[in-house]
Order: C-alpha cells, then sequence, then structure tokens
C-alpha cells in the first residue's frame, strides 16, 4: 500500500498517511500482527485519530506496517506518501506479537489446554490475564507456553495515549504435531469506512502473494476473511502466515493470525502448515466472547479532519486507464484503486507488467526524485530508472514524478513485472519513461487545491 506509496507504498487506503523520502508509491509489506492491528485502527480514516500504537497496548502492540510503515512500511522505503497498511493489501500484514516486545507476560504453562467454564469480560479493567485465559478456553487441546495479554486495564496502559483502545493476546500453541504461534486482537473501529471493509478484504495478488483467500458476510451481518499467506512477501524463508479477521455492524474488530513456527520471524518453521485449521480459526474470532471485550474498549474520536481534498480512486482509474497507451494493445489483468491512487497489472503479449499513479495535492514542498527539470509553465518533472524495491530478481522501476506550481502532484510508475516481490517477468516495463511522462502531464488531471 506504498502510496504515493499499498512501500506500502502501497496505500493501502489511507492508513496513515506518511511523508517519505521516497516515490510515492503503493506497495504491501509484510507488517506484524501488532502493526496491522494499530494501524488499522489509526486507519481508520483520516478523520479519527488514534494513540500511538507502539505504546498503545505492551503486549506486541508495541513492535509496529510503520507501514502505511511499513517496514508497511518498512513499509514505505520509497514513498512519498505512504496510505498506511490496508488497503489493496487487504489490510495483510504479515508477523504478530514479536517475541521481543514488551507487555504483560503470564506465567508460561507446559501443561495441555483444559475446557474452560464460558467467559465474559466486560468493562474497561479487563486484565491481560484474563484475555489470556479466554484465548487458551477457546483453542484446541494443546499445550500453551509464552502467553501475553494485554487489556486497558492493565496497569502498564494507565496514561498512555490509545491504552484503551485495543487488547490483545498471543501465545505459542502446540497441538503434538509442532509448535506454532497464534496471536489476536481486538478493537473498535467504524463500520461505515472503506479502511475498516478492506481489513476483510481479499488483498490485491499485484501487492500480496498468498495460496488462497476467502471473503464471506455472515448471517448477523459481519464480513469474515482468512487469508493463507506467508510471512515473508519473497518467500525467502518458509513461513506461513494465516489470517481470519471478523468485522462485526457494531465495528468490532477481532484480527487473529497464526504462524507454521513457535515466533513469526527469525524462527525455524515446526510444521508444514500453523496449528489452527481454517474452521478453528472461523471459530476462534467468531466466538461472541470476543465480543464483551469489544464493547470496553474506547471508541475512536473523529477529529474533523477528511480526506476531501483526494481525488476518488474510481476516478484515477478510469483515467489513468484511459492514458494507457493504445497502440501497444495493453490487457488488464488485475487492477485496482484507492483515494490518490489506482494500479494495472498489464500484459501486451509479453509478461506482465505493474503499472501504478499516485495523485496528491498540496505537494509543493516535495522535489521529484530523479533527473528534473522545468517546464515553461513551472512544472517540475523527475525522471527516474533504478531497480525494484522488493527484491525481486531483476525487477527495475521507471518513475515519471511531476509537481506542479500549485503544489498539484501526479507520480506514474511501471515495473518489469506483475508484483516486485517476484522476479522480472519481461527485459522492460510495457510502458516506457516517456509514456509514463505523458501520463502524468495530462492536463485531464486538474490541478492544486
Amino acid at each position: 500500500m506504498a502510496a504515493a506509496t499499498p512501500n506500502s507504498s502501497l496505500h493501502l487506503p489511507h492508513i496513515a498517511r506518511r511523508v517519505s523520502s521516497y516515490q510515492n508509491r503503493k506497495v504491501w509489506f509484510p507488517m506484524p500482527f501488532e502493526d496491522r492491528l494499530g494501524e488499522a485502527m489509526r486507519h481508520t480514516g483520516d478523520s479519527f485519530e488514534l494513540g500511538d500504537r507502539r505504546e498503545i497496548v505492551e503486549v506486541g502492540l508495541v513492535r509496529g506496517r510503520r507501514r502505511l510503515a511499513r517496514r508497511r512500511t518498512a513499509a514505505v522505503t520509497g514513498s512519498v506518501l505512504a496510505l498506511a497498511t490496508v488497503g489493496l493489501g487487504g489490510g495483510y500484514a504479515v508477523g504478530a506479537f514479536g517475541d521481543g516486545g514488551g507487555g504483560a507476560a503470564v506465567a508460561a504453562s507446559s501443561k495441555p489446554t483444559e475446557p474452560a467454564e464460558p467467559t465474559r469480560l466486560a468493562g474497561a479493567d479487563v486484565r491481560g490475564e484474563q484475555l489470556v485465559t479466554l484465548f487458551k478456553s477457546l483453542l484446541p487441546p494443546g499445550t500453551v507456553s509464552k502467553e501475553r495479554g494485554s487489556g486497558p486495564g492493565d496497569p502498564s496502559g494507565v496514561g498512555k495515549p490509545g491504552a484503551a483502545s485495543m487488547a490483545s493476546v498471543s501465545a505459542v500453541f502446540d497441538d503434538g504435531k509442532g509448535a506454532g504461534r497464534i496471536a489476536l486482537g481486538v478493537s473498535r473501529v467504524d463500520p461505515a469506512d472503506p479502511s475498516s471493509g478492506e481489513q476483510v478484504s481479499c488483498p490485491a495478488k499485484a501487492f500480496v502473494d498468498y495460496d488462497s483467500c476467502t471473503a464471506e458476510k455472515l448471517a448477523d451481518g459481519s464480513r469474515y476473511m482468512l487469508l493463507r499467506g506467508y510471512e515473508y512477501p519473497d518467500r525467502h524463508e518458509p513461513t506461513k502466515l494465516w489470517r481470519a479477521v471478523l468485522l462485526t455492524p457494531k465495528g468490532a474488530l477481532i484480527d487473529a493470525s497464526e504462524w507454521n513456527a513457535a515466533a513469526e520471524k527469525g524462527g525455524a518453521t515446526t510444521r508444514d502448515t500453523p496449528p489452527l485449521t481454517a474452521e478453528q480459526m472461523k471459530a476462534l474470532v467468531t466466538s461472541d466472547r470476543w465480543l464483551s471485550v469489544a464493547d470496553a474498549l474506547d471508541v475512536p474520536v473523529k477529529t474533523g479532519r477528511t480526506s476531501a481534498g483526494s481525488l476518488s480512486g474510481d476516478v484515477i482509474q478510469k483515467r489513468f486507464l484511459a492514458l494507457l497507451p493504445a497502440s501497444k494493445h495493453l490487457k488488464v489483468v488485475e487492477k485496482g484503486n484507492q483515494d490518490g491512487y489506482a494500479f494495472a497489472v498489464v500484459d501486451d503479449g509479453r509478461g506482465k507488467s505493474l503499472v501504478q499513479i499516485n495523485v496528491q495535492r498540496g505537494m509543493s514542498d516535495v522535489s521529484p526524485r530523479g533527473e528534473t527539470s522545468t517546464l515553461p509553465d513551472g512544472t517540475i518533472v523527475g525522471l527516474e530508472k533504478a531497480p525494484g524495491e522488493k527484491g525481486g530478481a531483476g525487477v527495475v522501476t521507471w518513475t515519471a514524478d511531476t509537481v506542479r506550481p500549485d503544489g498539484f502532484r501526479v507520480v506514474v510508475f511501471a515495473s518489469n513485472t506483475g508484483n516486485e516481490n517476484k522476479a522480472a517477468t519481461r527485459a522492460e516495463p510495457a510502458v516506457s519513461l516517456d509514456e509514463l511522462r505523458g501520463i502524468a502531464l495530462d492536463a485531464g488531471w486538474g490541478g492544486g487545491e
């Protein structure tokens, strides 16, 4: 996401608008669970202000896809404006409570989990140990260790911004076939905000590499998504990440992740797939016992900020696709958009090529990347050919970055692959640098404020 980035560049749709020194790019980055949860909450639109997630819940929420950081983030590696971690990446972020994260650690247990009486938690005094007890009661038979939990009632959360905005819990679970890490977060979001819906929408494959993804609407109106993917987009390590997310009509967001390793990153895999089956993951997040936890959390506060100045993603995409060179007979095999951003994976018969565009206002203080020149009307144009940023073998990205005198910026970039995390599929991008420049300077984009 990327936005100008989902490096997140990815504009996961507006999760966190952040300014970075690279080109506006939208790219998805694997983001740790805690980051993903925090970003998702803050990202509940530009109209919501949530506290710094790193200090929100010591449990792991401390680590954070600053992605949008995207690390979503690193995320943004080169993005001028990164709209946080959800969006086209479907809010996909990988990783979950880091092993080194601070938080309320609960005494480890080497004993198999035992059936527990249904537990309902309510009130702002919900604590980490209570969350761990509830979490363990919802897991199938097995051994649980390295439990961590953090709730709004924990002393560690007192006085910290957003401390009552989310709750989280994680543990290492072993069903006898190998240990796997499982993490779950509960937060409150605005169910009507598009960014919230992105949390339960399958991400674009142009940004996220996964084996399967299903999204459905449940009988009570809740939306549910199950994504089976990988901790690392380029799969340089065999760690699998499966993610299940539930968004209720009232704005409760229950987000769980599991790995086929005892740690999300840096640990050896212990089994072929994560420990919980698809059915068990669904049962975990759809348990109504998490709803009372959500009810105890603070509701995001509106700050009055809006994204009214951003161009609609649909409008950008329509014009963008119309400006692609017709003479090349490009076939659009995948496309998507968010406010201020659009992308298309095209193929002229010689291989797939990812082409992206960011459109922003108020960017007078930004210098275009690459070799620059100034047009008679004062527009500054930057052109650049550079190696890809996601590690795909042989990938190159060509960029045309334009900033008009009124601060209206249009950045168009193309890569010689349909997914920058994967190897190049052709020698050069399907759209030339001169053609990218023409798209960026088209008079039909309008102007600034």
